[in-house]
């Protein structure tokens, strides 16, 4: 992956902190095959859904077919019953669709005609969206963005990287697989465990969890928000802080580790009021002047 090492680092530091992510670019930036590749690095059983403006909740989860033979009802799983889940442009399919992965994304399991399933620790979305602005695509509602952990936007390659990703990829028209490029698993579901339970460790002082709090409340009093960001953003930000600290080699968190994050954090969880736009704004110039105004602890 040639110049999205930002987007690689937040891979990581929401596979650490037990998160999701959502990838959005337009068309032809890789977000498919980062997500590809990333997931043939881990032990985990990979699964892919492409979301289409047809697609029922029923085929992402799953429904119960009478079997004839025995005269009862058996569960046909659906794609969902996996541990690393590709939501392929997932804004291509209908609110009622996009709804049927709240569930697994909050509980880590889904809910089948009363019963319910478990879908393991190591369930982790890796979602892709093209901009919303784009032909065919429907709006994530809100209590689903905020269940993801980041939301990542993938910026058009600079010149001089652009002209590396010719040079190396400039010989075929068609995606390469990640065995294509040798890529194998080099971490196991215990692994990830094992490291997470380590994260957990990571010492985050008093001044710093007072930051992370005053960050996230001074989203829902700013003039230009219509609604700022959820209590869960705070625990979010806070659990990702502590792995992207552990991932600086620091078993302490920084107020540094909490700008850094805080934009990925918080531009999906943020609502902007009417005239937000009209002067200008989006959601990470609001998350800059939170920054600059709420005074960060030595």
């Amino acid at each position: 992956m040639i110049g999205q090492d930002a987007a690689i680092e937040l891979l990581l530091v929401s596979l650490l902190s037990d998160g999701h992510v959502l990838l959005e670019g337009v068309p032809g930036v890789a977000k498919t095959l980062l997500a590809r590749t990333f997931a043939a690095a881990l032990s985990l059983k990979f699964g892919r859904i492409q979301f289409t403006p047809d697609l029922m909740p029923g085929d992402v989860l799953g429904t119960n077919l009478f079997n004839f033979q025995t005269n009862q009802f058996a569960l046909t799983r659906g794609p969902i019953f996996t541990q690393l889940l590709l939501a392929d442009e997932i804004n291509r399919t209908p609110p009622k669709t996009q709804a049927a992965l709240l569930q697994a994304m909050h509980e880590r399991a889904v809910t089948i005609d009363g019963q319910t399933y478990d879908l393991g620790g190591g369930f982790m979305v890796i979602a892709t969206q093209n901009p919303i602005e784009h032909q065919g695509t429907y709006p994530l509602p809100e209590a689903q963005l905020d269940r993801f952990l980041f939301k990542h936007v993938l910026a058009y390659p600079s010149r001089d990287e652009e002209r590396s990703i010719v040079t190396q990829h400039g010989h075929r028209t068609t995606m390469p697989t990640p065995a294509q490029f040798g890529v194998e698993p080099v971490a196991t579901l215990d692994d990830l465990t094992a490291m997470r339970a380590a994260i957990e460790n990571v010492r985050l002082s008093s001044d710093i969890v007072g930051y992370i709090v005053d960050v996230v409340r001074a989203t829902r009093e700013h003039p230009s928000l219509q609604y700022g960001a959820s209590p869960r953003a705070g625990n979010m930000l806070a659990s990702s802080a502590r792995a992207f600290a552990a991932l600086g080699g620091r078993d302490y968190v920084i107020p540094d580790d909490v700008k850094v994050l805080a934009p990925p954090t918080l531009r999906h969880r943020l609502v902007l009021a009417p005239g937000a736009e009209i002067e200008g704004l989006d959601a990470d110039k609001i998350v800059a002047q939170i920054l600059e105004q709420v005074p960060a602890p030595r």
